[in-house]
């Protein structure tokens, strides 16, 4: 699974959704989705990261459908800082 960031193109807002996986378990599996969520001062400095919180799968796709559907746009410019 990779990591998707989408962006707020009316406010400069960015939403981070990667795997989370249980370190505590000895299994590997990803079994939530880490959503980072930030501002982005300037286009070329790295985004100041707010906060983030862990969310079930489906909760998480739920809320990516519904800021797709809000406008956000997915964008791979940030990735390289992560």
């Amino acid at each position: 699974m990779e990591k998707f960031t989408l962006i707020n193109k009316a406010r400069p807002r960015i939403k981070l959704f990667e795997p989370f996986e249980d370190s505590s378990k000895n299994s590997s599996m990803v079994n939530g989705i880490l959503i980072s969520y930030g501002c982005v001062f300037k286009r070329s400095s790295k985004p100041v990261m707010k906060g983030s919180r862990v969310e079930s799968i489906e909760e998480a796709r739920k809320e990516y459908k519904k800021l797709l559907e809000e406008g956000w746009e997915k964008t791979y410019r940030f990735n390289f800082f992560y």
